[in-house]
């Protein structure tokens, strides 16, 4: 009888991962690099534990949708309030907040619940090519969508 081996946490050795957004179709990057915060590159992936790695996202400023995501793709938030519901098109947020749009996306593509939460946390988004995270020195992470972006 075969036995499954389940990683200790201690044991799990987390990597930092550098991807550079620029000219990145923003779907095709949100999910690899969901499936490197959940641990899915390594041979020692378990669904129930948080065995991924750091990721560093530059130049988020830079990412683009294609079609006329641009000008119609709605971000939403509410404040909490009776009426209290705002509306921002892709574009006004890019111009904004250009980190978020990198977040929500990655966001929607873990887990819904507590484990989604913590393997949320190990994702670092900038808007610039500029990071404080050179300490950690952080691979380039190749994505396999960069030899179709145009």
């Amino acid at each position: 009888m075969n036995k499954t081996s389940i990683p200790q946490i201690d044991s799990i050795e987390r990597q930092w991962y550098l991807v550079d957004a620029e000219n990145q179709t923003l779907g095709r990057l949100a999910t690899e690099v969901a499936a490197v915060l959940r641990g899915k590159n390594n041979p020692n992936f378990t669904p129930h534990l948080d065995t991924g790695d750091f990721v560093v996202v530059v130049n988020a400023d830079k990412i683009r949708v294609t079609g006329k995501k641009s000008t119609q793709k709605l971000y939403r938030r509410h404040s909490g309030r009776p009426g209290g519901m705002k509306t921002e098109t892709f574009e006004a947020l890019q111009e904004r907040i250009p980190e978020r749009i990198v977040e929500k996306a990655i966001k929607g593509m873990l887990p819904h619940n507590a484990l989604g939460r913590q393997m949320y946390r190990k994702l670092k988004v900038y808007k610039g090519s500029e990071h404080p995270h050179s300490a950690q020195k952080p691979q380039a992470l190749e994505l396999s969508s960069s030899a179709s972006a145009k």
